[in-house]
């Protein structure tokens, strides 16, 4: 699947919807619960696919996820029980930086 920051993607398995912040230049494998992430107006329910048991640690919605590698970086609109991977990787939920000390 071809990303472009602003694309917007939804879960097969479940209700997870992510928004693409920053996208590699090249052809991902976006998955959600071991199924591809597909546009939200394909997604239908949201309970179409198979998901894989073993990736069913959940999104937080609001928080960014991140693959350093590819520089890929999505925010969660919508939460869901599947785990976002990319080429079977899970993807790492992304810290906030501290503030600095104001003196």
């Amino acid at each position: 699947m071809k990303l472009r920051p602003g694309r917007q993607v939804a879960s097969t398995v479940d209700g997870t919807r992510m928004i693409v912040v920053r996208a590699p230049g090249d052809d991902i494998v976006l998955t959600c619960g071991g199924a591809e992430m597909v546009d939200p107006a394909e997604a239908g329910t949201g309970e179409g696919g198979v998901a894989d048991p073993g990736q069913q640690e959940g999104t937080v919605l609001g928080k960014r996820y991140t693959h350093d590698g590819l520089g890929l970086e999505l925010l969660c609109t919508k939460p869901g029980q599947g785990t976002v991977a990319v080429d079977g990787e899970p993807l790492v939920l992304k810290e906030a930086k501290p503030l600095p000390a104001s003196d």
